[in-house]
């Protein structure tokens, strides 16, 4: 992977931000299209900061993804890194910085326009959360699971720092796509989830409490396979997925099923954000700009 990564040719920045000192490039590796995202890490000895890295260290790897680190000839990480590679044009739409709109989704425009792109976006697309959950990919990164779901550290954490804590969990039931495939039912079945990481993240991180912890879902998610976030709520660094309009906290969605019924979230119209470079958006979301 790093002869890769040395081989990654530039071709444009996709996005960039200042404050989170972060870069999203568009480049080639072996004629392929590439994505790579480069993201700032603490400094701990400044010492170094007169060499330049030299080493490039795989953490893990899984399908398109790979995430490591790039080091100074010191002890201090220069950067992290992720990259997609062969990168496809819907990451491209994921990660181009574009504008945003609010959205109204009514119960309609899910059923017309939502749902049959859903559709697409299933399969292939998905194969490394399936790799995770059924394939032992990513097995040394596993902090917990069990019947409902597996927890990890997302590939935008270091690991390490608890302050910047942020965890992905993901569940095993591959009939939920996304929070319109929740309804009444299911509310026991988030319960023992929400409780289950109560529970299980402070006994892998000393001096973690459960008030510590922000647990939210994303609507329209990354990719559909009902997955949850879990970050520490002091870490404020993840900016606009943390939002309302992207976030929604896991209490307010069991809160609200129950009052949804058994038809759930698919009754409901669900106000977000939406970029212009989303597919969705050009498939008709547009005409429902608030």
């Amino acid at each position: 992977m790093a002869s890769k990564l040395k081989n990654f040719t530039f071709v444009k920045v996709l996005d960039e931000d200042s404050q989170q000192k972060r870069i999203v490039l568009h480049g080639r590796i072996d004629n392929a299209d590439a994505i790579l995202t480069l993201e700032k890490t603490f400094f701990t000895n400044p010492a170094c900061l007169n060499d330049y890295y030299t080493n490039i260290y795989l953490d893990s790897s899984n399908d398109v993804y790979y995430w490591g680190k790039t080091k100074y000839t010191g002890s201090d990480p220069t950067c992290k890194f992720n990259l997609i590679y062969p990168a496809t044009e819907t990451h491209f739409r994921k990660y181009q910085n574009a504008n945003l709109h609010m959205i109204r989704e009514t119960p309609e425009a899910y059923e017309s326009i939502v749902k049959p792109y859903i559709e697409t976006m299933r399969g292939d697309r998905i194969k490394w959360v399936r790799n995770i959950l059924f394939d032992g990919a990513e097995a040394e990164r596993v902090l917990f699971k069990n019947d409902d779901y597996i927890l990890l550290p997302d590939m935008k954490w270091d690991g390490k720092d608890l302050e910047s804590l942020y965890c992905c969990c993901i569940v095993y039931d591959e009939k939920i796509n996304s929070i319109r495939d929740l309804n009444c039912s299911h509310i026991a079945y988030l319960e023992r989830i929400r409780e289950s990481i109560f529970r299980e993240l402070p006994k892998i991180y000393n001096g973690l409490n459960s008030d510590d912890l922000r647990i939210y879902v994303h609507y329209q998610p990354s990719y559909y396979h009902f997955h949850i976030h879990v970050v520490n709520v002091n870490f404020i660094g993840l900016a606009n997925s943390m939002l309302c309009g992207k976030a929604i906290l896991l209490e307010d969605i069991i809160d609200n099923l129950h009052f949804l019924g058994e038809k759930g979230y698919l009754s409901k119209t669900i106000a977000y954000q939406l970029k212009e470079t989303h597919a969705l958006y050009s498939l008709g979301l547009d005409k429902y700009r608030q």
